[in-house]
């Protein structure tokens, strides 16, 4: 293992991280991420000007991701080979992925926005998805809603779960930090457009190799647990249209599993996109928001099963 732990003691660890974040969610004050988007905004304001954009931008990449996974990684090595030691690195690598993990926060962030439109409260669910995607949502109906909503929830089903789970169970807190942090990162700088189009192409292409085999992973295990023959199809045929290599796949098998056709019409700044079809059936409605968190959270719970599964299975091949 690339993390230095027995598979059993990095399943434990697994499991441990996933608990913290069952039990505290993200921290309502202080939250790493903000202040790591903080920090990527000021440097990207100094670094993102003048010539040799593509080369500043993988420098500035290289200056915000590597440090903290580098520095947790020696603190590791550098912990005591006795019960102690190994106490505190499992501990260091279970609040690691807390610190990565984002399953709670999805359903605190989606959910509600089921229950306002259930309710009726229309402009508070334009308010909170809002919060969550960048399409323009002043003037969304409850359908438009519960599509945007929908789509969020699948792609971040691997973003902020599965891909952090894959990480960890690779190369443990260092990985899943470096993961967390580069994905982030892609959030913010991996643009097409004239201000990050150069900057920020290292972000986007990174991102693209860390996530290449989470997403496939995770479009599989909706596949799974789907409707199986719609998300085959849905991600055999729509994936390789989408603007993502690793969207496509995650967000067409999930809208097949669902049953819902997804993609298509969206307003960004104004103007009406035209995005390719994801999946089959009809119209997302507001209740398919509970039905694409049920999915998620499906997900989470197989790989978990698996991981525990392969260290079991490990430990015992070992003996």
């Amino acid at each position: 293992m690339l993390s230095g732990l027995p598979a059993w003691l990095l399943a434990l660890c697994l499991l441990a991280g996933v608990a913290l974040d069952a039990w505290w969610g993200e921290p309502r004050r202080w939250h790493p991420l903000v202040g790591f988007g903080w920090l990527a905004q000021r440097l990207e304001a100094r670094l993102n000007r003048g010539g040799a954009r593509l080369w500043r931008g993988a420098l500035a990449w290289a200056l915000l991701v590597a440090p903290a996974p580098l520095a947790l990684a020696a603190l590791l090595a550098a912990l005591p080979d006795s019960a102690s030691g190994w106490a505190l690195a499992a501990g260091l690598h279970a609040l690691a992925l807390y610190a990565a993990l984002g399953l709670r926060s999805l359903a605190e962030h989606t959910r509600p926005i089921a229950r306002a439109l259930a309710a009726g409260r229309l402009d508070e669910a334009r308010q909170r998805t809002g919060w969550i995607v960048s399409r323009d949502t002043a003037h969304a109906s409850p359908d438009e809603l519960a599509k945007a909503t929908v789509e969020s929830l699948l792609e971040n089903g691997n973003d902020a779960v599965f891909g952090a789970l894959f990480c960890f169970m690779l190369a443990g807190g260092p990985g899943v930090l470096a993961f967390r942090l580069a994905n982030t990162l892609d959030a913010m700088w991996g643009y097409r457009s004239p201000r990050f189009n150069l900057f920020g192409r290292c972000a986007a292409r990174l991102d693209d190799v860390f996530n290449y085999l989470p997403a496939r992973l995770t479009a599989l295990s909706y596949a799974l647990l789907g409707e199986r023959q719609r998300a085959w199809r849905s991600w055999r045929t729509q994936a390789p249209a989408w603007p993502s290599p690793n969207a496509g796949p995650v967000m067409a098998a999930g809208a097949g599993a669902l049953g819902l056709s997804l993609g298509g019409a969206a307003r960004y700044d104004g103007i009406d996109e035209i995005r390719p079809p994801l999946g089959e059936g009809r119209p997302a409605a507001p209740a398919d928001i509970e039905r694409a968190w049920r999915l998620v959270r499906g997900s989470c719970l197989l790989w978990l099963a698996l991981a525990v599964l392969a260290a079991a299975s490990w430990e015992w091949a070992c003996r």
